[in-house]
């Protein structure tokens, strides 16, 4: 009984998470009572809403109530926006949405960003204050907040932009605004990917709050699928090699040689993957199973050929919304805007003072003054100039989303850059227009290479952490060694090496495996579930591994 109190009420050592027992539970719970209740629409949403908020605050305490106050306010100015009959009242009324959402967002994840690099610039030493936590301590007599560190919200990033894009929506009259609050506040906290996604637009879900929940045996079979599926791609593919390898070499890389940090990046990228897209495959398919369609988040995106395709099979939710909410708004491909060029500036700025090296800073002085000479003398370099800028700008500020510091802006500008130099590259590469296997597979190992190692700018703790990467790679790789690492670890690698034969199969291949679940008989289906459940369980470790996204 003190087990079951503990899942239904806020702990940090029992929280709700996908790969603990706990959850299950918690859902069985919610599960039964939704089956009681899913033919009354509004007391179906009503319910889900106050179940996700619950949910929430099993996860975060109460920043459950920085959710609540975006709801109310995006619930708000959707109102407003509709009712306006003047362009300039809802153009100030859509502003003001994202300027709150956006400063609340930075406010929690990006003050010691900000406030470090101001530092670093100026050679000040200003120090953040938990202001919300200052003011919380004031209404009472006691202390309940912390006042000398800001905790990061989990899944503040996602259900923000879910909350803008629902208002750009309404502005745009793509949508009309949802007439309940109970509703709205059901499409922002939807449980399942409350915390990690994938981001739901509005346009998407919103038409889905009103329909009846028709669950048919497809939709049951696909869900359990996605689910099983899910959960072997995190606590196996992920988790396991993870703990029994990635985690070691990265933390200490100049204890391994530079072959063992090689395959621990190469292993990093299946791990990253299994984490977020199991995650994704377990969050749609629970919605699946209360009758509701959430996006895709991936396509096999290892299967790539080039960076800009594996951006169309990455994250797509973050990918599309960044294209259809920054991208686009910018220019497009069309042209550079003012404030292209000036937020560009300060990123570039930003990098080369992460790296406080004058010959960085030498480096990419360079680059920009040659550009610029070029475009002056060039109509075509400067037309080049203007339909890529955005484009970089999009994948910086990509980057920056993923999380406050400078690697992670470098990361995403060497993913744009891997996107703008492949748009040359396609004019004159000799292997553009070949269509045999050998081309094809040559395409996509390049691809792989390219994005597995920009990642250390995504996994390394700091930037000294990863300079010591590069130093054991460049100069320690310890050829004769490299044999004794794959033995040592031979379980690790068999697990690495049928994480990516899965992932590299072909669709036809994937899509058999599913459809010989679907119409395999109930008791086949429940053998099926236990055997992951042990399986899941033989890799479970006591130190659970919270999912990579959350952090973001």
């Amino acid at each position: 009984m003190n087990r079951l109190a503990d899942i239904f009420r806020f702990t940090e050592n029992y929280p709700l998470i996908f790969t603990q027992a706990n959850f299950w539970i918690f859902f069985a719970v919610v599960y039964f009572i939704f089956a009681l209740l899913y033919k009354k629409i509004p007391l179906r949403n009503s319910y889900l809403f106050l179940v996700s908020l619950f949910f929430y605050y099993k996860t975060s305490g109460l920043f459950v109530g920085i959710l609540i106050f975006s709801t109310l306010l995006d619930y708000f100015i959707g109102k407003g926006i509709f009712k306006s009959n003047t362009q300039g009242r809802r153009l100030f009324l859509v502003t003001t949405s994202v300027v709150v959402n956006l400063s609340v967002l930075c406010y929690f994840k990006y003050a010691y960003f900000f406030t470090d690099s101001f530092n670093a610039l100026f050679h000040t030493q200003y120090e953040v204050m938990n202001w919300l936590g200052y003011w919380g301590n004031s209404f009472s007599q006691q202390n309940y907040f912390t006042l000398d560190k800001i905790i990061l919200p989990v899944g503040i990033s996602f259900y923000t932009f879910q909350t803008i894009s629902y208002s750009v929506d309404v502005y745009r009259k793509k949508i009309k605004p949802l007439d309940s609050i109970l509703d709205f506040g059901f499409y922002v906290s939807f449980f399942p990917q409350l915390v990690a996604g994938p981001i739901v637009r509005a346009e998407s879900f919103v038409p889905q709050i009103s329909q009846p929940t028709i669950i048919t045996k497809a939709d049951f079979n696909a869900g359990t699928f996605l689910i099983l599926k899910g959960l072997i791609k995190k606590m196996i593919f992920a988790d396991f090699i993870a703990m029994h390898f990635l985690d070691r070499v990265f933390d200490a890389p100049e204890m391994f040689s530079g072959f063992a940090n090689v395959m621990a990046m190469i292993g990093y990228s299946l791990q990253i993957y299994g984490d977020f897209s199991g995650y994704t495959d377990i969050a749609i398919g629970l919605a699946l199973l209360m009758g509701f369609k959430l996006p895709v988040n991936f396509n096999a995106p290892y299967k790539a050929t080039n960076a800009g395709d594996y951006w169309k099979r990455w994250h797509i939710s973050l990918s599309t919304w960044l294209r259809d909410y920054l991208y686009i708004p910018l220019g497009g491909n069309r042209r550079g805007s003012i404030a292209s060029y000036i937020i560009l500036a300060s990123m570039l700025g930003g990098v080369v003072l992460a790296f406080r090296d004058w010959y960085v800073f030498a480096v990419v002085a360079s680059i920009v003054l040659g550009i610029v000479i070029l475009a002056f003398f060039s109509t075509t370099v400067k037309r080049s100039v203007n339909t890529n800028i955005n484009l970089m700008l999009t994948m910086l500020i990509g980057g920056l989303w993923h999380g406050a510091s400078w690697k992670f802006v470098i990361w995403g500008g060497l993913n744009g850059l891997g996107i703008v130099v492949y748009k040359f590259w396609r004019q004159i590469s000799p292997y553009e227009n070949k269509t045999g296997w050998l081309a094809h597979a040559w395409k996509i190992a390049i691809t792989f290479a390219f994005i597995t190692f920009t990642r250390i700018y995504f996994r390394g703790e700091s930037m000294e952490h990863i300079e010591k990467w590069y130093l054991q790679v460049a100069y320690n790789m310890d050829w004769k060694h490299a044999w004794d690492i794959l033995v040592h670890y031979h379980l690790v690698f068999w697990v690495m090496l049928i994480g990516f034969i899965t992932h590299w199969l072909p669709e036809s291949s994937k899509a058999y495996i599913e459809k010989g679940y679907s119409q395999s008989p109930i008791p086949i289906k429940i053998a099926i579930t236990m055997g992951v459940g042990v399986l899941c369980y033989q890799a479970f470790s006591a130190d659970f591994q919270p999912f990579i996204y959350f952090q973001f």
